[in-house]
């Protein structure tokens, strides 16, 4: 640019030299005055309009002198941009020859700068790099700066095919993830950005660098892979919701092993299409509270892909943006339906228990009623002699009323304590006239009970008489509960051989005779997707607090522990059979019928002490034992007992005493017995099912030689005194 101080003294000059040449005029043409004046009027106008000009070239030098100005700390300020920049900054010819670089660059490749100018770029990297670098390099450097602006204009054009167009050209690397190997050091990952510089023919002048450490954003990425593969290896299932619509965005294996549905059918689903309506509304209550209060801990209930209802323990936190925002849930749920089941299985055991012991208070009460009842009536042909036919069936009802009341209270606690019973050679008829009988007393009359019993010919079966009750009980109440609106229930007993093809079919059976039991409904029936899960614990179709689930799976238990299996036919609408196979067994019933007169029944006039809180059953007792030539001394309690014995032990063969007692117990009353006489000889009385269930220590235990369990007949009375006195 011209400096404005050596154009005013050309000016300048050029001034003095046009006078002069007016001078000259002036002197050589002075008989032309009007022409000299004319020509001297021209030069000065033309000076005038040169000053003017003089003037717009000053006022253009300053605003030049502005703009140099601004330029340069343009130029300043991207140099000082470069310089300190974070990323690495180089700039090489179009051969990759450095020329120039920043300070990142300098501390990125570890050599100085001035030594860094003159070589190649591709020394500091890798050879598999090197060689794509070259090859890009040679066709950046034969690409027409006309090529290259047809391909940044398309480009721009359509944004959507602009990879397209680099990956054709090789024009542009953006982005490109490279190996570098630094002076010292070890080699680190990197990205690396070029672009050409062209002149106006359109050749490469050189080429400029970007180069960016990304080793921080490997280790970053290594960690996320390596938290995604525990997420992956986590037994829980942990899934991520978008906040706004509740949309998956996250779902790891464990909530594929949990639900049933892999990653790719639940990621982008919302929860609703997942997840049955009836769990949404409390879902809905959880994000409330997570939003209000960052998180919530709560268990929940679920239903997994193929529709089995299961219950989690649920932990939701609400995920914040960068802002602060908040922008999702994170949601990590465990399996907790065996532990709910175990709760469950444990409550039912407890409430068990809890009417285990209210049983064993009703049943001792209740034996004690019954037993001066049994007592009388099978005393009273004795002592009464000649009684009409009419009296002696009344008194035989009477006795096997109290018998079957006995029974009943027997299996009340064999069932609420889980105490099995022993097995017996069983009549199916019987029992199967006996569940009739109450259900035709209990059940709605819009139920018709039917029956197909035979009379005789039945396979014997060897069973728990109190537990094949239970099962043909609780077939029959799912039955009912299948028809609401009443129907047809059918019992049906039949014998039946098992074939080898039926076998097959059934895991627990075997080839042989069977005594099969059918209950057949009319109800609504069974779905096919639940028929395989019926007799799963805990598994129910019913409403909430309507059904345990546990009916079928018992049943399933206490046939398969007898030996038998079960077949299940249903269908949705027209009802459902269930046919209950039992083992048949050869043998025959053997009833206990002793003689009133048998000699071994006989006492010799031994005296007996009877120790009995309830004054109706001493005196039944006591008036029984005199009938068949005993004698006796009575108590009501444990410390009358002891005062009675130390007066007369060497009288009294046998104590036949009652173990719950007040004041002074059964056990306190058997210990003091036995320090006055180690050889006393004891008949324990009870209203439970056996002594060992009373819990008495061993001690106890072995100082009592015989066991009768209220209300007891007087063939059980007899024939236990006549084998205790002969120890």
């Amino acid at each position: 640019m011209v400096e404005f101080s050596d154009l005013e003294q050309q000016i300048t000059r050029f001034h003095q030299r046009i006078e002069q040449f007016q001078h000259y005029l002036r002197k050589s043409l002075p008989d032309s005055k009007d022409t000299s004046t004319e020509a001297i009027a021209e030069l000065d106008t033309a000076l005038e309009e040169l000053n003017v000009a003089v003037e717009e070239l000053h006022i253009q030098n300053e605003e030049l002198l502005v703009t140099r100005q601004e330029l340069e700390f343009e130029r300043q300020r991207y140099l000082e941009l470069f310089e300190f920049a974070p990323d690495g900054y180089l700039v090489t010819d179009a051969r990759g020859i450095i020329q120039e670089a920043n300070l990142a660059a300098e501390t990125m490749l570890d050599l100085r700068r001035d030594l860094m100018a003159g070589k190649p770029l591709i020394v500091f990297l890798t050879e598999a790099d090197r060689q794509i670098i070259l090859s890009r390099l040679d066709r950046l450097a034969c690409l027409s700066l006309e090529n290259w602006q047809s391909v940044q204009t398309v480009a721009r054009t359509h944004p959507q095919k602009k990879q397209n167009f680099h990956t054709l050209t090789h024009f542009f690397l953006p982005n490109w993830e490279v190996t570098l190997t630094p002076r010292k050091g070890e080699p680190f990952p990197a990205i690396l950005s070029v672009s050409g510089e062209y002149n106006s023919q359109g050749n490469l002048l050189r080429l400029r660098w970007l180069i960016r450490n990304i080793s921080q954003q490997k280790q970053t990425e290594q960690k996320i892979r390596e938290q995604a593969a525990l997420l992956d290896v986590a037994t829980e299932a942990i899934f991520v919701l978008r906040l706004e619509d509740n949309q998956i965005l996250f779902w790891n294996k464990g909530a594929e092993q949990i639900y049933g549905w892999k990653a790719r059918e639940a990621v982008e689903k919302t929860w609703s299409e997942l997840w049955c309506k009836e769990v949404l509304p409390q879902l809905q209550e959880v994000r409330k509270a997570v939003i209000e209060q960052g998180k919530w801990q709560g268990e929940l209930p679920k239903t997994t892909k193929t529709g089995r209802e299961i219950y989690v323990e649920s932990y939701w936190t609400l995920m914040r943006d960068e802002e602060g925002k908040p922008k999702s849930i994170l949601v990590v749920e465990s399996d907790i339906t065996q532990k709910k089941q175990l709760e469950a299985q444990f409550l039912h055991a407890q409430r068990l228990e809890s009417l285990g012991s209210l049983a064993s208070g009703i049943a001792h009460d209740l034996n004690n009623i019954l037993s001066p009842i049994m007592g009388v009536a099978q005393l009273l042909p004795r002592t009464i002699p000649n009684l009409e036919q009419s009296h002696l069936e009344l008194l035989k009802i009477l006795e096997n009323s109290s018998k079957r009341g006995s029974e009943l209270v027997k299996q009340i606690l064999l069932f609420t304590r889980g105490i099995e019973g022993d097995r017996q050679l069983v009549k199916v008829r019987n029992l199967l006239w006996e569940v009739v009988t109450v259900l035709e007393q209990t059940f709605p009359k819009s139920i018709k009970i039917h029956k197909n019993i035979p009379k005789q010919n039945l396979y014997l079966v060897r069973a728990d008489i109190t537990q094949l009750q239970q099962v043909l009980m609780n077939l029959c109440i799912n039955a009912r509960d299948a028809m609401p609106n009443g129907g047809i229930l059918t019992l049906t007993a039949q014998n039946r051989f098992v074939d080898r093809n039926l076998a097959l079919k059934h895991p627990d059976a075997n080839i042989g005779h069977y005594l099969v039991v059918s209950v057949a409904d009319t109800g609504i029936g069974i779905s096919p997707e639940n028929l395989d899960r019926i007799f799963e614990p805990f598994f129910t179709t019913k409403e909430r607090g309507k059904g345990t689930g546990l009916g079928l799976s018992s049943v399933f238990g206490i046939v398969k522990n007898h030996g038998g299996f079960i077949s299940v036919d249903s269908e949705v609408g027209k009802g459902t059979c269930f046919e209950i196979y039992l083992p048949a067994q050869d043998g025959k019933i053997k009833h206990a019928n002793l003689s009133e007169s048998s000699p071994s029944l006989t006492g010799e006039g031994e005296l007996l002490l009877v120790v009995d809180d309830e004054a109706a059953i001493r005196e039944t007792l006591s008036f029984t034992l005199k009938s068949y030539n005993y004698k006796t001394i009575t108590a009501s309690n444990g410390t009358e007992a002891i005062e009675l014995y130390k007066r007369h032990q060497d009288e009294i063969s046998i104590v036949l005493l009652d173990l719950m007692m007040p004041s002074l117990d059964g056990s306190t009353t058997i210990l003091t017995l036995k320090k006055i006489n180690p050889q006393v000889k004891i008949i324990a009385m009870s209203g439970l099912v056996s002594y060992e269930e009373i819990g008495y220590s061993q001690e106890v235990q072995t100082a009592v030689r015989g066991f009768l369990s209220k209300p007891f007949s007087r063939d059980e009375l007899l024939t236990t005194i006549n084998e205790v006195i002969r120890i």
